[in-house]
């Protein structure tokens, strides 16, 4: 703001001063209404008192320039909006306040920017934008658009935990407890989504009975990820033997020999 501009602005608050706060200022009021009340014959007096140097008031000034330069109010409220630069993982998911949302497939390892609002996140790469959605506070969580993913990725789109279950069962016992184990590795399952639909491959490029079978080794050695179940394939360890499990030792049972109520 220009000195000038400034002097006119503080020129017009000195005048409120004179000419309404001034009228009141002896009386008492108790409440907003009130006080309002107040004011707005005061105001309209001092609107349409006329200038000294030009044959014109406030008002007829507001009403001839103005007025007619006025726009419509915006149909739509004002809403708060950060923006933070973001970095799409490989898996086309942003991450915004510990939430992710998916992108564009190829947009993956671009810099976007994420406009975050109390109800929606708009995601936008070189001002255009590529994604909008609903915001949600779940931590960790994952927001998901189908044609966001490759065409290869959209067949798995409508899969489940409960889903991947009834595939795994069909291939065997040792399966389904694997994929079971990978879906409770983390906090929410479609984050290990990607390793399960990796195991499933392993089962059509080499056959459910040994996927089953490497499965089998995967738990007995605790390698329950999807490179170990490859590694086996690969080197076709499934085809061995499993190595027996050492037996359990039999306590002895002897007079002279305590037993753990002893310590009690």
């Amino acid at each position: 703001m220009t000195d000038e501009a400034k002097a006119k602005v503080e020129a017009g608050v000195l005048l409120v001063e004179r000419w309404i706060l001034a009228c009141l200022r002896n009386r008492v009021f108790f409440s907003l209404d009130e006080l309002n009340a107040a004011i707005k014959p005061l105001l309209e007096k001092l609107n349409n008192r006329p200038f000294k140097k030009i044959n014109s008031s406030r008002k007829e000034l507001f009403e001839t320039l103005d007025k007619p330069c006025l726009q419509p109010l915006p149909q739509q409220a004002y809403e708060y909006a950060e923006w933070v630069k973001v970095r799409v993982a490989p898996n086309i998911h942003i991450r915004v306040c510990d939430h992710f949302y998916s992108v564009p497939y190829t947009l993956v390892k671009k810099q976007l920017e994420a406009r975050i609002t109390a109800r929606v996140v708009e995601v936008f790469y070189k001002g255009k934008r590529v994604a909008s959605h609903r915001r949600s506070f779940v931590k960790n969580g994952y927001t998901t658009v189908k044609v966001h993913m490759p065409r290869r990725h959209q067949e798995y789109a409508d899969w489940s935990p409960e889903r991947l279950m009834r595939w795994a069962e069909k291939s065997g016992p040792s399966t389904k407890t694997v994929i079971s184990r990978v879906l409770d590795s983390r906090p929410y399952p479609q984050q290990s989504y990607n390793t399960c639909f990796g195991i499933m491959r392993l089962g059509k490029n080499y056959g459910e009975n040994r996927l089953e079978a490497a499965c089998a080794r995967a738990l007995a050695i605790d390698a329950c990820n999807y490179r170990s179940i490859e590694s086996i394939l690969k080197k076709n360890l499934d085809k061995q033997h499993l190595p027996a499990t050492p037996p359990t030792a039999k306590m002895i049972n002897h007079s002279n020999t305590r037993k753990p109520e002893y310590f009690h």
